[in-house]
């Protein structure tokens, strides 16, 4: 079985977003280091069941989260993922240090993403 290793919270304001799940939930969001706006979110401990993800600024007006699924190969996936009637939303592309990643929409509309060499939480 494949596993959400990762979500992404699309926001219009990602300062105000930070600050609500800070607040709220006393997460830990640090900016990444990468070449687009992105913070890094930790929801816990790494011994606590759980996932980990971010924060980014909203791609679409009805964007709202994005569950990432780890997988052996994006190539394979985006192949099976096309067979069952899915689509791709936006291609295999390579965020350094970290692999590779694709954003897919399943038979409902639903987006979400498949990486390849990501984080294991």
């Amino acid at each position: 079985m494949k596993r959400v290793v990762h979500f992404e919270i699309g926001a219009d304001s990602p300062e105000r977003a930070i600050k609500f799940y800070e607040e709220v939930f006393e997460w830990n969001i640090q900016k990444w280091d990468g070449p687009i706006d992105y913070w890094l979110t930790t929801t816990g401990e790494d011994d606590v069941p759980g996932i980990n993800g971010a924060i980014k600024h909203r791609a679409e007006p009805e964007q709202q989260v994005i569950n990432t699924i780890d997988v052996p190969s994006v190539d394979e996936f985006i192949n099976k993922i096309k067979k069952a009637g899915g689509e791709i939303v936006v291609p295999k592309t390579e965020i350094p240090g970290v692999g590779f990643h694709a954003y897919c929409k399943d038979t409902e509309g639903n987006i979400f993403g498949i990486i390849e060499g990501g984080p294991s939480t």
